[in-house]
């Protein structure tokens, strides 16, 4: 069995964050890690803000964050950081992966991608000491100083990276360089850039001291002159249950790694450290030390200060002999809490119920601390790691719900301070001041009043499902204001929530279902039902249920037959207000529709209704080759093939005619570009003559034309407002400091930077540097530097969000590509080449200005006649420059090219050239497979086809649904989506609607930012976005937070309802216990201080499609104790009062008392039943009827049905079970191995899986009434999930193990190494690197003419991916498996890592059945082939003996088949 495994929805879980300067050294970038995906995010402000803090300096406004770059790699990141590198630019990344393997990574600007600068592999034999499983992560930490970092290897030794002082071999002091300006103008001497590394060496922590083992953590210590590790662990372990005999059992050393000389002294220690320590975190200077972590204790220590601890719960007290103090009024616990630094010993922790404390750590004067004080701030996230971003910005990143950005102000009188004594308050503020900012602060109490922002939802009366844009999460941030002055005065913390990115993982269990709210013609076809997929995620209070579709499914307003129309465009009336913002484009509504036909145009105007008008302006009497607004939406123009027509408000201003027949025709405002057939263009300006009369407006062509040599073959205007068009100097940008410094004697500040006993003021009203005599104007940048060595300095010196508040000028450009292949950027009026691209039909990822390094040889006419034309270049159908995300700052690129390629270029800042910048490739999958070729109808003529050829195919629209982007029509329409979040998205359109001929968007009373098109039906559609989805994800979807765990849901299909089986968690004081012969119940009352358990408390409901909430009055609590282990939704065959085989929700239960107690469960069977609904609530059709609940011998763990029979898994047995008159009559039964936690059956097969003995295939005889073993897998492995895998008559198993990997078992008793029959073949395998715990099946898509009937098996991941596994005929297979062994060197190894590594089986054990059986293809890495250059795609296919055309149908088969949901 041939298979192909891809991943269609990316990994969303954040697991590593850390800030950085990732794209250059003057803005930081936030960038985080998931499973096997780096993405980069700048912050970006929602709009200027007022606001200061008590201080009286300015606070950052709100915050967004932009995705600016993703990076999908081949491993999983296991740790991240980062090192400053001034000198080359920007910072490096550090990532380590499974195992150990270190790659340091950068931004490489030529390229527009990372690059590898040094990689290093630690996992040879000897490394791992003769260990086969290898629990420890590689974390990698790094030298606040930047000197060094260390990679943990195998919890027993440390690779040390030492860094270079300096890249660049230039001498010098960097502060004596001249300003950059100069450098600018005569070429700079290139410096000889070295490797930022040196060589690695690795310590054995035995070698350091004899004891040092089991590590928990490593940290770098603040303030020593060399780099000095802290190390925490534990020589000689020991358990909560044996603390009575053994405890403080941690210990931590201190080492100073001499890097040059290799030595490293332990130069402190102690021992006698809680037994339950987790981690260190180093304290930034002035007090330096660091705080360890304990579950139930914080101890401070530092070198030569007497050590500090508080007990935060009364565990804490009776568990270890350490000397702690009772912290008042607190009983937390540290067990997977995270920590951030916020500045001078104040630390923020998340703890992992969400709940967001303040640690303040007060020292006296000789910086030993006296005192800790914990200040509940707010309720957020379950958080799974922290970050601070450019101090004013936490960011809290999560695996079990949304990450969070936190805007983080304090609130606190002290306005002056003196860089010698951090922690005093100097100097009160005036009367005036104080009472103002008293009203500040009730003000900001009240807008952190959660239920002051929240709209609540109270009625849905209509049943709809709300817009996804409402729902707001109650638990995402929570605040609670608590000011306690102590004698010291301490900071108290105002979190606000900036922004949020969605995350669906975890996901335990998925259901397929149908979506309820669709127009009638999606939902009954019956070879294809239309599917949604309905998802668990997240847990305890951020567990929601996520639908996901990956097609937009239009709602259908209204639709007309309208046969023999070409082309379509909307055009807008007179706008009602002038003064807009320039990139909001698209407010008006639309006045007319015009739609071209064979040989004439129809003209229909838009009101209330739609109804065609004759004396409109427009022309009529030639075909439409395009429309569209001029001056603000003031003015219309219209091209036809023969004139150009300028309208307003139905009255023709001006119409001339054309010497040439125009094909295409666009507009950027106020220029309009119209292109002939014969390969000339025509731009014309629009001139408002007098400004009083707006009757006096015309068109005018533009002073300088347009080069008509060599032939043009596209040509599109531009109007840009993301300021990246610009000849301007990057680098002359100087930061605007706002700093002055209030000598006291000294006459001027040293460049060495503070002075001890200097009291340095901010001052927020003015913007610019003054008191020249005082800081030289460069200061600035020395204190920028400083700023960020030492936190004793003011913050905020820079204003660096100002940068992105600026107003920026529209510019104009025209863009125009040749026959002879190149891409000329032309400046609009001026018709000066700016940019020049040869050969751009190529598909090169970069884009580079060719005038950067040639000056344009002037040619003669001659010599232009002997260029010959492009081959390439003969493809290009189409081009389109937008500008979409936020404020339009993405400009994009699109060229749609025969051979199935739609390349989308990016631009982005580039340092050199004449415009700064350059464009690069994005890598876009067309999720159902892309298709360039022009929809044609049988019945049209000559003139019509060829007007069909230039109908744009890719169509801008500004506001459809709230988003803009473009719409991709033809053979497999797509909506490309990129908000300002950032991230480019293509949704397929349904694939019942295509093939679309033309798009408009359509803004009307009836419609409100719809959409308009014809569909194959020559149908035009005037339809709506969905609102209940959002289309902001890679795909669309809603996240409806039920704020429970849930744990399995499944679709009912006769009631159309989703029954979902969640839990909640509530501390509770009792337990049972075992007195002999049975079990009773005991209360425990150990105070206030006592960490009580939570115990989960289990329910069962019904859930409706419809308005997307909780069904009322159809919850079901099950018993205290009781879990559910397994739903399932089986059909039984009734005997008694009715016969056939009806569908039922099958719940298996076990109670969980104690070890001591014997476990048992219950088997309960619920019919969905129809009652009346109750008045005013029509969802309330449907409610639980109980049919069977008795308890079993042993815990129920999996159920599923066979032939109309229940089958159980009860302890240790297998039961066969038969449903007669509400009760269950025993078939059959059989013994089984360890637990068994999932069966799945297929007529008289049951598959069968053990947590530890991996999977079993038994066979029911219903003539017999006998259940027999067939065949099993005899190694032992742990096993997530399972599902067949069918292919014509083919049955294979596909399991997912506890390692991320995939294994396909066959049954094939003739084979000599089945023995018989008695052992399932392991036949293909696959690492997958994220762990499946929820798989299912559909019925693949039907091609034409094809014969190959099969099912995909579609699978989830614990990281929040989605995938399919399908299986594939042996040609297909062969020639794909050639394709990826040459992708292989192909394609771009991000952090030295290889895609065949990454794919082989992975197993602690070595297997005994010899190596790893692949067979399974890499689709992710198969389908970056149609991302490649056009000359690499050429090279492959001769390679390996194909045509490009083949591969690229195998590979557009493969995504037709797996066209779904």
């Amino acid at each position: 069995m041939f298979s192909i495994c891809r991943q269609t929805h990316p990994a969303t879980g954040i697991e590593h964050a850390v800030s950085c300067c990732f794209f250059n050294n003057d803005e930081t970038c936030l960038v985080t890690a998931g499973a096997n995906i780096i993405k980069v995010f700048r912050l970006l402000p929602e709009g200027p803000s007022r606001e200061v803090n008590a201080a009286g300096q300015p606070i950052p406004p709100k915050m967004k964050l932009e995705c600016l770059a993703t990076y999908t790699l081949w491993g999983n990141v296991m740790s991240l950081a980062s090192v400053k590198s001034p000198s080359s630019g920007r910072d490096l990344l550090l990532v380590s992966f499974r195992e150990a393997k270190l790659s340091v990574l950068q931004y490489d600007p030529q390229t527009n991608n990372l690059i590898t600068l040094s990689m290093h592999y630690f996992e040879e034999e000897d490394m791992k000491n003769g260990w086969t499983t290898h629990p420890h992560i590689p974390w990698i930490r790094v030298d606040p100083e930047g000197r060094c970092a260390v990679m943990l290897l195998y919890g027993k030794k440390l690779a040390v990276l030492p860094f270079r002082k300096d890249v660049t071999s230039e001498e010098g002091d960097p502060l004596e360089a001249k300003p950059l300006a100069d450098l600018k103008k005569n070429a700079p001497t290139i410096p000889v850039v070295r490797a930022p590394t040196l060589a690695s060496y690795v310590i054995v922590l035995k070698d350091l001291d004899e004891k040092i083992d089991n590590i928990l953590d490593i940290q770098f210590l603040h303030g020593y002159y060399e780099p000095t590790l802290l190390l925490l662990y534990e020589p000689v372990r020991t358990f909560a249950g044996r603390t009575a005999v053994r405890n403080d059992t941690c210990a931590m050393a201190g080492v100073s790694l001499n890097m040059s000389a290799r030595v490293h002294p332990v130069i402190w220690a102690t021992s006698g450290l809680p037994f339950d320590c987790l981690r260190a975190v180093p304290i930034q200077r002035p007090l330096g030390g660091c705080l360890i972590m304990a579950v139930n204790s914080l101890i401070y220590l530092n070198q030569s200060v007497p050590p500090y601890g508080v007990s935060l719960n009364s565990v804490a007290t009776h568990t270890t002999n350490f000397p702690l103090r009772i912290q008042e009024g607190v009983c937390i616990t540290l067990d997977g809490a995270c920590v951030a630094p916020l500045g001078e010993g104040r630390l923020a922790l998340s703890l992992k119920g969400g709940q967001l404390y303040v640690l303040t750590l007060l020292a006296d004067s000789v910086r030993s601390v006296r005192s800790a004080h914990l200040d509940r701030a707010a309720a957020s996230v379950l958080t799974t790691t922290m970050c601070v971003i450019e101090e004013d910005f936490l960011f809290l990143g999560s695996r079990l719900g949304n990450s969070l950005l936190l805007r983080v102000t304090e609130r606190e009188n002290r306005m002056l301070f003196s860089v010698d004594k951090p922690l005093e308050a100097t100097v009160d503020l005036t009367i005036e001041n104080e009472q103002e900012y008293a009203n500040q602060t009730q003000q900001k109490d009240k807008d952190a009043d959660p239920a002051a922002k929240k709209r609540r939802l109270d009625s849905l009366s209509d049943c709809i499902a709300t817009n996804v844009i409402e729902i707001s999460d109650k638990d995402e941030l929570e605040v609670y204001g608590s000011d306690i002055r102590t004698s010291t005065q301490l900071t108290s913390y105002v979190f606000e929530v900036c922004d949020s990115l969605l995350n669906i993982c975890p996901i335990g269990d998925v259901s397929m279902g149908e979506p309820q709210l669709l127009s009638e013609e999606y939902s009954r076809t019956a070879e294809m039902p239309a599917v949604e997929l309905v998802a668990c995620s997240g847990r305890g209070k951020n567990g929601a249920l996520t639908v996901l579709q990956r097609s937009v499914r239009p709602q259908l307003i209204t639709a007309f037959n309208l046969p023999g129309c070409i082309d379509m465009w909307t055009v807008m009336g007179e706008p009602a207000e002038a003064s807009r913002d320039a990139h909001r484009d698209m407010e008006g509504s639309h006045a007319y529709m015009i739609l071209t036909q064979e040989d004439s145009s129809m003209i229909l105007q838009t009101g209330q209704e739609i109804n065609e008008v004759d004396n409109s302006g427009f022309m009529t009497g030639a075909p439409t080759v395009f429309a569209g607004n001029l001056g603000n939406n003031k003015f219309m123009v219209q091209v036809t093939t023969t004139a150009i027509r300028l309208i307003k408000n139905g009255v023709q201003l001006q119409s001339f005619q054309l010497e040439w027949t125009a094909q295409y025709a666009a507009t950027a405002d106020p220029y309009v570009c119209v292109v002939s057939t014969c390969g000339r263009a025509l731009v014309l300006a629009l001139r408002e003559l007098r400004t009083n009369q707006a009757m006096s407006a015309r068109l005018a062509p533009t002073r300088q034309p347009v080069p008509h040599r060599p032939a043009l073959v596209k040509a599109v205007p531009y109007r840009d407002l993301s300021g990246l068009f610009t000849s301007a100097d990057l680098d002359s940008v100087q930061v605007k400091g706002e700093f002055t410094g209030k000598m006291k004697g000294k006459k001027n500040v040293k460049a060495e930077g503070f002075q001890p006993d200097t009291v340095y003021e901010l001052n927020d009203e003015d913007e610019l540097l003054y008191g020249g005599d005082q800081t030289p104007a460069s200061m600035a940048s020395i204190m920028l530097a400083e700023q960020s060595k030492n936190p004793g300095v003011p913050r905020r010196v820079s204003r660096w969000w100002k940068r992105h508040l600026a107003e920026l000028k529209p510019t104009y450009w025209l863009f125009v590509v040749r026959n002879n292949g190149n891409l000329e950027i032309y400046s609009l009026p001026e018709m000066r080449l700016s940019f020049l691209v040869r050969d751009v039909c190529a598909g090169e990822r970069i884009l580079a200005d060719s005038l950067e390094s040639v000056p344009q040889p002037s040619q003669t006419e001659e010599d232009e006649m002997t260029v010959p034309p492009n081959t390439e270049v003969d493809k290009l159908k189409e081009m389109l420059v937008v500008g979409v995300g936020h404020k339009g700052s993405r400009v994009l690129l699109l060229m749609r090219c025969d051979g199935d390629t739609l390349m989308i270029y990016q631009a982005y800042k580039y340092p050199r050239g004449n415009l700064k910048l350059r464009f690069s490739r994005i890598n876009v999958a067309f999720p159902f497979g892309y298709q360039s070729a022009t929809v044609t109808s049988s019945e049209d003529s000559y003139e019509a086809s060829i007007l069909r050829e230039n109908v744009r195919q890719m169509r801008y629209f500004g506001n459809v649904g709230g988003y803009n982007g473009v719409f991709v029509c033809g053979r497999t329409p797509h909506l490309l989506v990129l908000t300002a979040r950032g991230e480019l998205r293509a949704h397929p359109l349904c694939p019942e609607e295509a093939p679309v001929s033309t798009f408009a968007p359509f803004n009307n009373t009836n419609c409100p930012q719809g959409l308009l098109y014809f569909n194959a039906k020559s149908e035009l559609r005037i339809c709506a976005l969905p609102t209940h989805l959002s289309y902001d994800a890679p795909w669309p979807v809603r996240k409806v937070p039920i704020r429970m765990s849930p744990h399995f849901v499944t679709y009912h299909m006769e009631s159309k309802t989703y029954c979902l089986v969640a839990s909640t968690a509530q501390s509770t004081q009792t337990y049972y216990k075992f007195n002999g012969e049975d079990k009773e119940q005991s209360q425990e009352n150990k105070g206030d201080r006592f960490p009580y358990p939570m115990l989960e408390r289990f329910s069962v409901c019904l859930f409706s499609p419809v308005s997307w909430e909780i069904i009322p009055n159809t919850n079901i609590e099950l018993d205290e104790w009781e879990h559910v282990t397994c739903l399932k939704n089986v059909a039984l065959s009734y005997e008694g009062t009715r016969s056939g085989l009806r569908g039922y929700i099958a719940i298996g239960t076990n109670y969980n008392y104690s070890e001591d107690i014997t476990s048992r469960g219950r088997i309960i069977i619920y019919d969905i039943i129809d009652v009346v609904p109750e008045p005013g609530q029509p969802l309330t059709k449907n409610r639980f009827k109980e049919l069977y609940a008795k308890e079993q011998k042993g815990p129920v763990t999996a159920l599923t049905q066979v032939l109309g029979y229940l089958i159980s898994a009860v302890g240790q047995k297998i039961y066969i079970w038969q449903l007669k008159d509400n009760d269950l009559v025993g078939v059959a039964f059989i013994d089984t191995q360890i637990y068994v936690h999932r069966m799945l059956a297929v007529k008289n097969l049951v598959l069968v899986a053990d947590v530890y003995k991996s999977v079993s295939l038994l066979r029911y005889q219903a003539q017999h009434r006998t259940l027999s073993l067939v065949s099993r897998d005899l190694r032992t492995a742990q096993i997530y999930d399972m599902e067949f895998m069918v292919d014509n008559t083919n049955l294979g198993f596909l399991v997912s193990e506890a390692e991320g990997n995939f294994v396909i078992f066959m049954y094939q008793p003739q084979a000599r190494e089945s023995y018989g029959g008695q052992r399932l073949i392991r036949k293909c395998d696959y690492h997958l690197g994220q762990q499946v715990h929820a798989m299912f099946r559909i019925n693949a898509r039907s091609i034409p003419n094809s014969v190959h009937r099969r099912h995909v098996t579609m699978y989830t991941t614990l990281d929040g991916g989605v995938g399919y596994v399908l299986p594939l005929s042996e040609k297909m297979y062969r020639r794909l498996l050639m394709l990826q062994n040459v992708m292989n060197n192909y394609c771009c190894h991000l952090a030295g890592l290889n895609p065949r590594a990454f794919r082989t089986y992975k197993s602690a054990r070595k297997p005994a059945g010899g190596g790893a059986a692949r067979g399974v293809l890499d689709g992710d890495l198969v389908a970056l082939y149609t991302g490649l250059p056009q000359a690499d795609k050429h090279d492959i296919a001769k390679k390996i003996g194909t045509k490009v055309e083949e591969i690229m149908s195998d590979l557009f088969e493969i995504d037709r088949l797996t066209a779904h949901f």
